[in-house]
């Protein structure tokens, strides 16, 4: 006599298409990221999410490409400085940072961003100035994924090309250009440090109009590119 076939619970039945879904929609995920990310280690993006959120009101935006070759070595010298002086040994996210930057909230400091290059640059390219737990775990996947698809130059050439020096004015070409009528390559280091010093608020800090705190920031980040160029940092970049 044949048997029924037992059917399975509706619950499992529904569990299990849930698992399915669920796999897709994360495969569909990692390949639609890759896809945004991988280009990048041959091609220039033409914009960015910053760019298309700018609400500065200037049209058009100033925004030119320079080359690895032809942005010098003061810029890249000075957003390192200032911004992620471990950006070479970390792998998008600097954990030891993260930690500091979460013992300090915990003695009563204020909790810092303790953001890496790569994690600003993943937020300029693919999100918005928002705020949010779900927002920065993004950043970190993308930040992540950069790292694991670009070299450290090309990363730090894609973010000294991209980030935001005044309001509507986006990349080192456009900034070297628009405040010193120059070519990034012939920027001073007191130059470069000045415009790596209005990175942390471009829309509140003013390279044309300094205020003390950022001439101090400025001297700051001078010393630590001495240093950085004393190791020959940018040599060793990418060993």
């Amino acid at each position: 006599m044949r048997q029924k076939r037992k059917t399975r619970p509706a619950s499992r039945r529904a569990l299990a298409a849930f698992g399915r879904w669920a796999g897709i929609a994360a495969i569909a995920f990692l390949l639609g990221s890759v896809a945004l990310v991988l280009p990048l280690r041959w091609f220039a993006p033409a914009t960015t999410a910053f760019m298309l959120a700018d609400d500065s009101g200037r049209q058009p935006l100033l925004h030119e490409w320079a080359g690895w070759e032809t942005v010098g070595s003061a810029m890249p010298l000075a957003v390192v400085a200032s911004e992620d002086q471990r950006f070479a040994q970390h792998f998008g996210l600097d954990i030891g940072s993260i930690r500091q930057s979460i013992d300090e909230a915990r003695q009563g400091g204020r909790l810092r961003g303790a953001s890496t290059i790569t994690q600003q640059l993943a937020k300029n390219l693919y999100l918005t100035p928002s705020r949010s737990l779900w927002r920065k775990g993004i950043e970190a996947w993308f930040a992540v994924l950069l790292e694991a698809c670009l070299s450290k130059q090309r990363i730090l050439e894609l973010y000294v090309n991209l980030v935001e020096f005044g309001p509507g004015i986006y990349g080192v070409a456009a900034a070297s250009a628009h405040y010193f009528r120059k070519t990034p390559a012939a920027l001073t280091d007191a130059e470069a440090a000045l415009l790596a010093a209005v990175l942390p608020n471009p829309a509140r800090l003013q390279v044309a109009e300094p205020s003390p705190y950022l001439r101090d920031r400025q001297a700051w980040i001078m010393g630590q590119m001495q240093r950085l160029r004393r190791q020959q940092w940018l040599m060793h970049l990418d060993e």
